[in-house]
This record gives structure tokens, sequence and C-alpha cells, in this order.
């Protein structure tokens, strides 16, 4: 082969005496031109005798299929009802180079037949989400629509907590949303819901805010204000994805209700006046109103009737 390879260059620079092109240099040794090429790259790279040996190389499926294990993995992760990009998530925690990516988690639930999530999985889901009260609260904060007050104020906002169990929820009214006034919102409303209704907060779920933290990866969450709250209320901190609002389903699902039920076409006096009715209609919503996803029952009496204390 080493031969081949000097006479390869010879005929390259036009002083062979034997063959006139590469081509039919390769006809003639009954290997073919591509093969021939990847040797003298190889050895170009590497001249060593070794180099001009012929390599093994395995299959290509090989390189390409995920392991086994990993697999057995997402197929138990999706029969519990999460979709690929949660699957993705749960899998990098545990360890990053083995996560594959959410196209091929797609793939893999795809072959065997659970890319589309059935109703006993989704069942599975909810009860193992929900089990019990306090265990995830979420949060979010919106803006209000101007002119929601008759008198004149600047903008106002909303910080909402709603219980993953039994969605009880809680409002508060502020004029803006910097960590501070977000940090005071949040200890208010949890202070409500813990001695009104008994729930105390296990873990919060938020998006990635500044108000909020700026995420997991985020320096100094000793100096932020909701940061330090959750530390000092040994409170575990959750974030959602970024840009995956569903992952905080149930506060954005409440957002919507709450403008259907309170905010669209209505107007107020004053801030003071939207306070008061706010607070009537919290507990409308926790203590009157049936819950579809509660079969019908009020956040109280599911949270009466299912609490274990």
């Amino acid at each position: 082969m080493l031969g081949c390879v000097e006479e390869y260059e010879r005929i390259k620079s036009g002083q062979s005496r034997l063959f006139k092109t590469v081509g039919e240099f390769c006809r003639y040794h009954r290997f073919s031109r591509q093969n021939f090429l990847k040797i003298y790259r190889r050895y170009q790279q590497s001249p060593e005798l070794a180099s001009l040996l012929p390599q093994k190389r395995g299959p290509r499926y090989k390189t390409r299929r995920t392991d086994l294990k990993v697999e057995e993995e997402v197929i138990a992760l999706r029969k519990l009802g999460n979709n690929r990009y949660e699957i993705n998530a749960i899998l990098k925690a545990k360890d990053n180079t083995l996560a594959p990516s959410p196209s091929c988690i797609y793939t893999l639930c795809r072959k065997h037949g659970l890319n589309k999530i059935q109703r006993p999985e989704r069942m599975e889901r909810r009860s193992m989400i929900m089990q019990r009260a306090g265990e995830l609260f979420h949060i979010d904060c919106c803006h209000l629509p101007r002119g929601i007050t008759i008198a004149p104020h600047p903008k106002l906002y909303l910080v909402g907590i709603i219980e993953g169990y039994s969605r009880i929820a809680w409002v508060e009214l502020v004029d803006n949303i910097k960590a501070l006034s977000v940090m005071f919102a949040t200890l208010h409303g949890l202070n409500m819901i813990k001695h009104r209704y008994g729930i105390e907060a296990e873990a919060l779920l938020s998006d990635n805010g500044a108000e909020f933290g700026s995420g997991i990866s985020a320096k100094n969450k000793q100096d932020h204000p909701f940061e330090r709250l959750l530390l000092e209320m040994n409170i575990q901190h959750r974030y959602t994805r970024p840009y995956r609002p569903q992952t905080n389903g149930k506060i954005e699902r409440f957002w919507k209700t709450l403008n259907e039920d309170f905010l669209q076409d209505a107007r107020y006096e004053d801030k003071e006046d939207l306070q008061k009715e706010l607070l009537e209609y919290l507990l409308y919503y926790n203590e009157h109103r049936p819950h579809q996803a509660l079969n019908n029952k009020t956040p109280k009496n599911f949270l009466n009737q299912n609490h274990k204390l």
C-alpha cells in the first residue's frame, strides 16, 4: 500500500511512467477511488504504516441509536404523562451528556406508539403532580389595562398565586412588579392562604422574570428579595422552561378566568374600590364557584374533603 501511495503522488505530479490518470491506477489495483483516497488522507494526517492498514468501522446505526437504558427511561417517563421537553429536562438533570434531544425523544415515543398521550396517562400525571395540598404553588404577574379605574391612576399590576392541588388562589394588587413589591405581595398572599385555608407552601413555581430572580442560573440569589424570602420560609423555588408558559398552566388559566369573570368590560371607581371588589371575587372563586377540574366542587370543599393532615 505504501508503494501505491508513492505511485499516486507521481501520477498527481505527472511523473508516473505506468499510469496517465488516477482512474487507470485504481482500476489496475482493483480498489475504488473513494476508499483509496480515504486511506491516502489518513496517511497524510498520520504518516505511519499502521494508518495504511484496513480500519474497522462499525455500522452507522449504532452511532445514531440511543442507548437502550436511556430509551427505557424515556418510555417510562412518557408513560407518566411527561412531554418531550419535560423528559429532556429530567434526563439532563440526571446526566447532561446522555440526555437525548426533544426531537429524538419524540421519535422514540412514536416508535413505541406513545407520541399521543392517552387518557389513563393524563390521569396518572394528574395524580402524580397533585398528591397533597401545599406541594406546589404557582405564581405569576400581569398588568391591568389602563382605564380599569375611573379615577386616573398609574399602571396597576396583579401578583397571583394558585395552589396546584386544590386551586385555592390569591391575588395582590400592586403599583409595580419590582422584586421588592413582588416579595411583599407574595408574603402577604401565602400568609392569607395559610391562615384562612391552612395550607403551607412546600415549593413555588415561577417563570424566569427578574422579579422572581431571573432563573436557576442567576447569581447572588441571597441578595434578591424574592429568592431570599423563599429561603427564609424554607420554600423550594422551581422555574418554568423559558418561553414555555404551559409549564405554569394553572396560573395562566386562572388569569383567563379572572379576566372573563372580573376584569372584562368592568370599570371601578378607584384603586380602593378595585381592591375591595377583588377581595370579594377571591372569596367567591375559592369558596362558592364550582371548578370543572375538581369535579365541579369548589376549591374549599375539595380541599376539606381530600386534604390529608
